[in-house]
């Protein structure tokens, strides 16, 4: 074990690991979707996002210390990836120990730090808390985890560390960050200022200069100094929460968090702290990172091919050079493109020069506007018990391909406002349905009234998989009534 390594774990350190997972991830449409955001996809590895995060902080400090602020809407398929790592003999993972912390709603970077904050303080008022995205990619781990030893020493002097990473072009997606003196006895430096993404003239000035640094939004600091900061800068935050600190480890805490968010103003801790702290320094960081911030970003991160193509799924180029080729199950064909991003997903296509990457996220707000799903979610969702897939939509009926795995069951539930008609295509279904139950076997059917209780189950060891038509007035995924659930989601539509 490295040196740095052995002293990040010793139990003296106090070191806690906050792991930011609330976003959405909008400049990555079509992929990334509003419930399926970008930290839970599988973009330069096996592993998604998130999975990369916690296999890496595992490597710095127990699982037991990682604390993941995530939402609702989340928070079941960042557990259900956690248990898939302990099934890959990740023997430093243990799904149960890592800590979720769940936001009723977003409220920025600001209120999710300092909610984690108050959570590590009550723990331990001595604790340290690196504080990184669930969503960025680092190759040089070995090289991160000494620098974090060296930022573990500033921060226990007080000071409010941020990673810096130097700049290798003139990036405008990027936030900057101009170095100031060093600091005394410290491989680090004072930050003189805070720069949002600059134009590209700017950029190309910063990069010239040599005094600005990439803001990794990675930082480390003590509970304790970011809760004063806090207090000093954003005493309405501290205010709220502190009423939430009240009800830590009781029953009352959900409800506590939810009061305090619905009065919290959102801000990010850039803006709300860390351009107004006099306690902000910076370590440059080599570790080889990329915050994968749009599809333009994967050239920093995914293998070329010898016309500088990078070429994912099922993509058949004839000519193309430099472009980003995204392919899912249906055929993607390009011939010729130049400096393109084309992104093909089962409900929606992207085709956007590379340099214009960035306003994806203009995109996504105008399906919002014009109340489109293609913002929300994919044909295709995934469930602790398996999946579902919208084969076809239409007034008054909704028709679904259903996969349940072997031994896995849906909540007991009703629906007020339709009802379902199922059909076995192969394994065998445990249907219960009012006061019967009963197996339903391929090629067999079964039919769910309305305002009835049901649960579909598979007592098998093979998936089950059914097509189920939707019958009625209201068929959205809100129309549900759970009265048992082996998934913590009674009263929830998730």
């Amino acid at each position: 074990m490295p040196k740095s390594q052995s002293k990040l774990k010793s139990p003296n350190t106090g070191l806690y690991a906050v792991i930011m997972a609330g976003g959405s991830g909008t400049r990555f449409w079509p992929l990334s979707r509003q419930l399926s955001p970008k930290q839970l996809l599988r973009i330069d590895s096996d592993d998604s996002l998130i999975q990369q995060t916690v296999k890496r902080i595992c490597s710095l400090v127990p699982s037991n210390r990682v604390h993941i602020v995530t939402n609702e809407n989340h928070y079941l398929e960042m557990k259900m990836q956690l248990a898939l790592l302990k099934e890959k003999s990740e023997s430093r993972i243990q799904k149960s120990e890592v800590n979720f912390l769940i936001e009723p709603e977003g409220r920025n970077t600001a209120a999710a730090i300092g909610l984690a904050a108050i959570s590590l303080f009550k723990k331990d008022p001595n604790s340290l808390m690196l504080v990184m995205p669930a969503d960025h990619i680092i190759k040089k781990s070995e090289k991160f985890m000494d620098i974090v030893k060296d930022a573990v020493d500033a921060a226990k002097k007080g000071y409010l560390v941020t990673f810096g990473i130097k700049p290798d072009r003139p990036e405008t997606g990027y936030g900057y960050i101009k170095t100031g003196s060093r600091v005394k006895g410290q491989g680090i430096f004072m930050v003189e200022r805070f720069t949002e993404k600059p134009d590209v003239n700017t950029a190309q000035k910063y990069l010239m200069s040599g005094d600005y640094l990439w803001n990794s939004g990675i930082f480390l600091w003590k509970s304790s100094v970011i809760l004063n900061e806090i207090k000093n800068y954003l005493p309405d935050l501290y205010k709220n929460l502190m009423d939430v600190k009240k009800t830590i480890g009781s029953n009352g805490f959900d409800a506590a968090v939810k009061s305090a968010y619905s009065k919290i103003k959102p801000i990010s801790i850039d803006y709300g702290i860390l351009e107004k702290s006099k306690k902000v320094t910076v370590i440059p960081a080599d570790i080889d990172w990329c915050d994968v911030g749009s599809w333009s970003a994967l050239d920093e991160v995914v293998e070329k091919d010898k016309d500088g193509n990078i070429k994912m799924g099922n993509v058949i180029d004839i000519g193309s050079g430099n472009s980003i080729l995204y392919g899912g199950k249906r055929v993607l064909a390009t011939i010729g493109l130049k400096d393109l991003v084309v992104v093909d997903t089962d409900d929606a296509t992207l085709v956007c020069k590379k340099t214009e990457a960035q306003k994806v996220g203009k995109i996504v707000e105008e399906l919002k506007r014009r109340g489109s799903e293609a913002h929300l979610t994919h044909k295709t969702v995934y469930r602790p018990w398996g999946a579902y897939t919208v084969l076809e939509t239409g007034e008054r009926f909704k028709i679904k391909r259903i996969e349940v795995k072997p031994k896995a069951k849906l909540s007991l539930q009703m629906h007020h406002h339709r009802s379902e008609h199922w059909v076995v295509v192969s394994g065998t279904a445990r249907v219960t349905n009012g006061d019967k139950v009963y197996n339903v076997h391929t090629n067999e059917s079964t039919y769910i009234p309305p305002s009835t209780r049901h649960r579909l189950e598979n007592p098998g060891i093979v998936p089950l998989h059914i097509i189920e038509v939707q019958s009625g007035e209201y068929l959205e995924e809100d129309d549900i009534v759970r009265f048992d659930d082996d998934y913590e989601r009674i009263k929830k539509s998730i």
